[in-house]
């Protein structure tokens, strides 16, 4: 997560300056140089939690993430989260929503009309939806109408509802882990930025049966030249061209993973059934813990 860097910018630059978790063995010292030697190779943005991502060159940062990140979700009757983890929700990944200015964003999707949002965010624009992300519950959300319930109540084949944050609410990010009681994040499952290493996906790619792109892993930033597989689990701060982020925790990885995002099918088992054999965690912080 950053500090405060609204309206900061950073690009795909050979430019990453770690700062790791332990320095007290040599070795890890070296790991560090390699680490400084990285640079950032991808960038992902994905304004309707679950849906399609975008691939960027330039990422604008505010203080829930990367712009437009997660600005929009899908919302079942009761307000709960609709997420491609819902049998029958796989192919969200098929949608393809895009902003095309800050306030108006297109989706698009196989064998469906495009849809054109202008998004609302104050309570007098649109009903008021109080929401949930897994424990975050009471999220004062915006209805985005009834073109939009239309579309993809249609689509998924069931009720839902596209909402946007209100923009007089704060969703805090988990003191458990956050660094400030000011950290704040739309509507990804807890934190504003994910991070993994081109290096961790090759590894993996070799213990698996077939290889899987990195889009089974929904990243905001993908980092390359690390050297060293999981690296990215002893970074405590990184600081990508002006902007500094936190590595608070590891991620848990949930079976998003095994959905073919070009496809919206779920698979069997991988690339879980793998990663648990090497992969397992137990968080020190009364967490369950899982597969990262």
């Amino acid at each position: 997560m950053p500090e405060v860097f609204r309206g900061s910018y950073f690009e795909r630059k050979p430019e990453v300056n770690v700062e790791r978790k332990n320095e007290l063995e040599p070795k890890l010292n070296d790991l560090k140089e390699q680490l400084n030697e990285s640079s950032v190779s991808a960038l992902f943005v994905y304004p309707i939690k679950s849906c399609a991502g975008s691939s960027l060159q330039t990422a604008e940062i505010v203080q829930t993430g990367i712009k437009h990140d997660r600005e929009l979700m899908l919302v079942s009757v009761n307000g709960r989260f609709i997420s491609q983890r819902d049998r029958g929700c796989e192919k969200l990944g098929l949608v393809k929503p895009e902003f095309l200015s800050d306030d108006l964003v297109q989706v698009d999707a196989p064998n469906m009309p495009k849809l054109h949002i202008l998004v609302a965010k104050k309570s007098e624009e649109g009903e008021v939806i109080k929401a949930s992300v897994h424990n975050s519950t009471g999220i004062k959300t915006i209805d985005q109408g009834e073109d939009a319930r239309k579309w993809f109540s249609e689509y998924l084949g069931r009720e839902a509802r596209l909402v946007a944050m209100a923009n007089d609410y704060t969703r805090q990010v988990s003191q458990r882990w956050a660094p400030r009681k000011s950290d704040q994040v739309g509507f990804a499952d807890g934190y504003n930025f994910l991070l993994i290493s081109q290096e961790s996906l090759d590894d993996l790619n070799k213990r698996l049966p077939k290889q899987l792109p990195v889009s089974r892993f929904r990243p905001n930033i993908v980092l390359s030249g690390i050297k060293t597989p999981y690296e990215e689990d002893q970074m405590k701060t990184i600081k990508i061209g002006n902007v500094t982020f936190d590595v608070v925790k590891p991620c848990i990885r949930c079976v998003i993973t095994t959905i073919d995002q070009e496809k919206g099918i779920r698979g069997l088992k991988e690339p879980l059934a793998t990663l648990a054999k090497y992969r397992m965690t137990k968080l020190k912080t009364g967490d369950k813990g899982g597969i990262l």
